[in-house]
């Protein structure tokens, strides 16, 4: 794509999948369901709690873990649900772009597919969507959550690690405050001080704003590790 005078370059969709930043990144590769750097710690929640305070319905829960890595935590997950007798009540998925997942991923409950959150589409909605530490690699960042709102069910929750400052201008300023307002407007919450961007209801949010492209050469973020900014210009 071309350049501006605040980004060296810009990357569409299909050459940020292929970019180093994102391929390199090991974050979330082995990341467990609990312990110092689990779901638990990393979300705020107990994701076992959230999917078994649901089982019993008439239809079978659905989780979505998007940006998965190797699927180390939804393959926990199924394991435990298997143990506790519920696994035709729970039904979980990890989207992940790299399809290196782990060996023990065989539950009937648990489907890993390798996908971009922003070109897979589901076949159901979901009863609780989480992303840990993964829309740092994401390059049309409000698109995904727009995408992932739609993908709830009526009294589902979304629950993500998000950095602000990673959506910005063509001029690579922060959008700042002023997204968000806009997030806020839209149904969404933003804890600041713990980085977290959560929902809870399906929607279509739209955003006024044009994604550009993504400057993967951005440096570490908050996490200390590099990450993708994302770029957009104001709708008129």
């Amino acid at each position: 794509m071309g350049h501006n005078a605040g980004v060296t370059r810009l990357l569409d969709e299909n050459a940020l999948v292929r970019s180093s930043v994102v391929a390199n990144c090991m974050m979330n590769r082995e990341r467990s369901l609990s312990g110092s750097n689990g779901y638990g710690r990393e979300l705020g929640m107990d994701v076992m709690a959230e999917l078994t305070a649901r089982a019993g319905r008439a239809t079978p829960v659905r989780w979505l873990d998007v940006c998965c890595g190797s699927g180390r935590a939804p393959a926990e997950a199924a394991g435990l649900l298997t143990d506790r007798g519920l696994t035709g009540q729970v039904e979980i998925t990890g989207l992940d772009l790299v399809d290196h997942f782990v060996r023990d991923s065989h539950s009937p409950s648990l489907r890993l597919i390798s996908g971009s959150v922003n070109q897979w589409t589901p076949d159901s909605r979901f009863d609780l969507i989480t992303c840990v530490h993964g829309l740092h690699y994401v390059g049309d960042k409000l698109g995904a959550l727009s995408r992932i709102a739609s993908w709830l069910t009526t009294d589902g929750l979304f629950i993500a690690n998000f950095d602000p400052g990673s959506v910005r201008r063509a001029d690579a300023v922060p959008i700042g405050r002023r997204l968000t307002a806009q997030l806020r407007a839209r149904g969404f919450t933003y804890d600041s001080t713990r980085r977290r961007i959560s929902r809870r209801g399906s929607a279509q949010p739209r955003f006024p704003y044009r994604y550009m492209g993504a400057d993967d050469q951005a440096g570490p973020n908050y996490t200390g590790q590099p990450a993708v900014n994302s770029i957009y210009e104001p709708l008129p």
